[in-house]
């Protein structure tokens, strides 16, 4: 993937990125931080007067980086929660998945798989 960086200010992504079938794809970069067995993220922005802000329709992806894991997940903007975003680092003890997001279902290496599965299909 091509990266590209916007010039100027006052848009509501960091990066852009070229995917290997040509689509621009937004990226919004935020910083992580491990909490009771989850990376915890801010998923929307603030725009000062205006109060937060999610990100759908402003941005496709999220690029969470966790510096103590040091590791990058991308999660889909459609897939986040309107405020604050949490991605489990463990599976759950009583084995639910319904509403849970793992860490491992959106690390940046089975995103760039994914990304390879759609340019084959």
């Amino acid at each position: 993937m091509h990266v590209l960086i916007p010039f100027g200010g006052g848009l509501c992504f960091d990066l852009a990125g070229v995917a290997p079938d040509g689509t621009i794809l937004r990226l919004q970069v935020k910083s992580g931080r491990v909490r009771k067995g989850c990376v915890e993220f801010n998923a929307s922005g603030t725009d000062h007067g205006r109060g937060r802000l999610h990100y759908r329709g402003r941005a496709d992806v999220i690029a969470i980086y966790e510096p103590s894991l040091d590791r990058v997940f991308i999660v889909p903007v459609d897939d986040c929660p309107s405020f604050k975003g949490y991605l489990r680092l463990d599976a759950p003890r009583n084995h639910q998945r319904r509403r849970v997001r793992l860490a491992e279902d959106y690390s940046l290496e089975a995103w760039i798989e994914s990304l390879g599965d759609a340019v084959a299909a």
